[in-house]
């Protein structure tokens, strides 16, 4: 199983106006372990986007210059894919349909937990670093899967999985031989604003074997699934 990455290694960007809110965040999260780096306008948040690599955009709204949203559809524009919190007073349907659509992973409404965010940020870190590895993973003898484009090699015929499948898939195999429990899939594959459930899981899974043969994906009954690649 990969060795776990130390949270000092994660830089988060936080864009929040109120200097005291910006504090009390910046200080839990150093806690925590992660690199902070604060902005409180969203041109200053712009500028640190494009000159430094964050793992994970944490922006408030409602700030001078240039809005949360704003910013997150510039730094999309501009290929940062870094996972993406929203932290706002905003609750309306509309707010939350421009914060999805600027390229959001989640949206927490103010006031909210501390403990709340934390486990926010931990699964979205989580997530970004299994479908970070972009190499070519070979699969028995006949098989060979591009984790970038969603792409799977089938004795020289090429197929393009479905993209909830395409993740699945990157995450098994980030564990080789290993048990990646229904709970890490579920976290790991759907965004926060996606349904998910322990059957929507079984179908891709199903799906997958399809491709790959019912003895590659093996469900261990009450633990998760595990690919066979050796």
């Amino acid at each position: 199983m990969p060795k776990p990455i130390p949270l000092s290694a994660y830089r988060i960007l936080l864009l929040e106006d109120d200097f005291t809110l910006s504090s009390i965040l910046q200080e839990f999260l150093t806690d925590q372990g992660y690199e902070v780096v604060c902005a409180y306008d969203g041109n200053t948040a712009i500028d640190l986007g494009y000159e430094k690599t964050f793992d994970l955009f944490l922006l408030d709204v409602k700030v001078p210059y240039c809005n949360g949203f704003d910013v997150l559809r510039e730094l999309r524009k501009n290929h940062k894919h870094s996972s993406a919190i929203f932290i706002t007073s905003l609750s309306g349907l509309d707010d939350l349909s421009s914060a999805y659509d600027a390229g959001c992973d989640d949206y927490l409404k103010k006031p909210f937990e501390l403990k709340e965010l934390e486990l926010r940020v931990k699964a979205l870190i989580k997530r970004s670093t299994l479908l970070k590895t972009d190499v070519l993973i070979s699969i028995g003898d006949t098989l060979l899967f591009d984790p970038k484009s969603g792409r799977l090699n089938i004795e020289g015929k090429d197929i393009i999985l479905p993209r909830k499948e395409a993740k699945i898939l990157k995450i098994l195999l980030s564990y080789p031989n290993e048990v990646v429990s229904t709970q890490t899939l579920i976290e790991s594959a759907w965004n926060f604003n996606e349904e998910a459930s322990e059957e929507n899981l079984r179908t891709h899974i199903k799906n997958l074997r399809k491709y790959l043969g019912k003895e590659t994906i093996l469900n261990i009954r009450g633990q998760g699934y595990c690919i066979a690649r050796s």
